[in-house]
């Protein structure tokens, strides 16, 4: 098994910027990519980012926030970062981590970006 832990949303005026971060923990050994999906209430759960840690520099985005978010990751710690500039109103969702292991996808428990003035 593996478990993701989330952090970083919040609260944030359009325009500003998050930080969200997504540790893996247990049975890591694998788990070959990990990224980023949103949820927005009414909507379908959507791909934001995710990248292949096996591969440096494989990373995919959404259109809607390329030029906008950096995906990255830290393979000694097991963590994936998402870096979310210049956020607009319509960012606002609850992100979940994912992480792909064999034919198995892993999800967090989802952390809120809310992004108002």
């Amino acid at each position: 098994q593996v478990q993701l832990v989330e952090s970083g949303g919040g609260l944030v005026q359009p325009g500003g910027s998050l930080r969200l971060s997504c540790a893996a923990s247990g049975s890591i050994s694998g788990i070959y990519t990990m990224g980023w999906y949103r949820q927005a209430p009414g909507k379908q759960r959507e791909l934001v980012a995710d990248i292949t840690l096996t591969i440096i520099g494989s990373t995919n985005y959404a259109e809607s926030v390329k030029g906008r978010f950096t995906i990255s990751s830290d393979n000694a710690k097991s963590t994936v970062y998402l870096q979310m500039n210049s956020l607009k109103p319509e960012d606002t969702a609850v992100y979940y981590c994912i992480a792909k292991k064999l034919t198995v996808n892993y999800w967090g428990q989802g952390t809120q970006v809310t992004v108002s003035s």
